[in-house]
């Protein structure tokens, strides 16, 4: 029985654990203002807000429903647009229409929802988090300008927010219903113990790939669940290395304070993969597996060096990620395994890394092209480097004569250019809906300038690298 609160109710269904929860909620609940947009986690009119009761405290994120099997939301509090209604309008809700941000009105209840989130936040709220808060939202008739002043408007009303305590300040100045003070009680009341689904080969996590790949299939079918996993979750340090849980989110990486020790920089990285909601969802274990030749993640990952730890049963094995790509859509797993953790080495003293990505759009889309390089240094030579790209490959790509061509090398306008080639001759793309080989094989080389343009600026001469 799947269990969870849905707005102000308590939910107790033996729907198939791989229905859609867009679908249940429009058609088993009868709540249309949740949308059905594009079904592909792109356009966000189904985004809903997932609450998760942790350490007494429950915490919200936006979702896109269309992508989300509601066995994932078992012990959750799933908040629809319905779910924040009230005599009067909300915080969000009233800056909307002050501003004037909606027309038709098909796409409003998404951003709602997701400013709501973000209202939500016990981070302090300013205009860049409040706008990247919609990031996942698209508007097809009002243009972006009123959206963004509504939601400017929202952040400085935040500004004297509790982030101690958001739900309770939100309550108490009228911007949320009251009966969110008790969900953390009720969620406590809810069988702790995971929704448990039939062990089968047919694995799911976040379902931000599967569910759009084949949704009947996964409605139809026994479904192994590993996104709500504990034993699958957490990032922590290990001796010389950081281990990654396979069913830990985008979204999680890109906020852990250990991942942001070392890099720096990952908050700008990761802000080119995908949306907000996407990446409130869907799992690194899931991009690897999913095996696309442009599969952020795994371009970003492959870079870092990094091992997985695969499991099948009680026997574990260690495999380097690069081992684990064998061709198109084809992995180096055995029946019945599933990756355990991700385990990248700690770098080391004068490291540097960088990830790039050109695609139509520079947000809240597919590469065309994506790529990333880890250097290390010693005096002035290139002691270690390891370097990926996506796009450009049946399988994303670990460029290793490139790699080891750079290692003992200076760094210098020759040393690129004849990096340049090598990687030229090591890459074979191909023409499709995201540019042909030839613009692929350019764009590769501009990204591969541009690593070293923005981590050695006093090194590179780019009119020399042009010429």
């Amino acid at each position: 029985m799947i269990t969870f609160i849905l707005n102000n109710k308590l939910i107790q269904t033996e729907n198939h654990p791989g229905t859609t929860l867009l679908d249940f909620i429009r058609y088993e609940m009868n709540l249309p203002g949740t949308k059905i947009g594009c079904r592909e986690g792109d356009c966000g009119a189904c985004t809903v807000l997932e609450g998760i009761l942790e350490n007494n405290k429950v915490k919200y994120k936006s979702i896109v429903s269309c992508l989300t099997p509601i066995g994932n939301v078992h012990g959750k509090h799933i908040v629809t647009i319905e779910g924040i209604n009230m005599k009067e309008l909300t915080l969000v809700q009233n800056a909307f229409v002050d501003h004037a941000a909606t027309q038709c009105g098909f796409c409003t209840p998404g951003f709602v929802m997701s400013l709501t989130g973000h209202s939500l936040s016990e981070k302090p709220s300013d205009k860049e988090k409040a706008i990247a808060s919609i990031s996942g939202n698209i508007c097809r008739c009002t243009g972006y300008k009123s959206i963004e002043k509504a939601a400017e408007s929202i952040s400085e009303l935040l500004k004297i927010k509790d982030i101690n305590n958001p739900i309770k300040w939100l309550v108490d100045n009228k911007h949320l219903p009251e009966y969110f003070l008790e969900i953390g009680k009720r969620l406590n009341e809810i069988e702790k113990n995971q929704f448990e689904s039939t062990d089968n080969e047919l694995i799911i996590g976040g379902g931000t790939d599967l569910m759009v790949q084949k949704p009947e299939e996964i409605a139809e079918t026994d479904i192994n669940l590993f996104y709500n996993r504990k034993d699958l979750k957490g990032i922590r340090k290990e001796k010389e290395s950081i281990i990654i849980g396979s069913a830990s989110n985008a979204s999680e990486i890109m906020k852990s304070s250990l991942m942001k020790e070392y890099f720096p920089d990952i908050k700008s990285h990761f802000k080119l993969i995908s949306s907000e909601q996407i990446r409130n969802m869907g799992t690194i274990a899931g991009n690897f597996v999913n095996a696309s030749p442009i599969g952020d993640l795994s371009i970003f990952f492959l870079a870092l060096n990094a091992d997985i730890i695969l499991k099948e049963s009680k026997t574990t094995r260690r495999l380097p990620l690069k081992d684990f790509f064998l061709d198109y859509k084809k992995l180096n797993l055995q029946k019945n395994e599933y990756i355990e953790s991700v385990v990248i080495p700690i770098p080391k003293n004068r490291f540097y890394f960088n990830f790039e990505k050109v695609s139509k759009r520079t947000h809240l889309d597919i590469a065309s092209v994506n790529t990333a390089i880890y250097l290390q240094l010693k005096n002035d030579m290139i002691e270690a480097c390891t370097m990926s790209a996506g796009g450009v490959s049946a399988v994303p790509k670990y460029l290793s004569n490139t790699s080891t061509y750079l290692i003992g090398k200076k760094i210098t306008n020759g040393t690129i250019i004849k990096a340049n080639e090598i990687i030229q001759e090591e890459i074979s793309p191909i023409s499709d809906v995201r540019g042909s080989a030839e613009y692929k094989r350019l764009l590769l080389r501009q990204l591969l300038f541009a690593h070293f343009i923005k981590l050695f600026p006093d090194n590179i001469s780019l009119n020399e690298l042009l010429s």
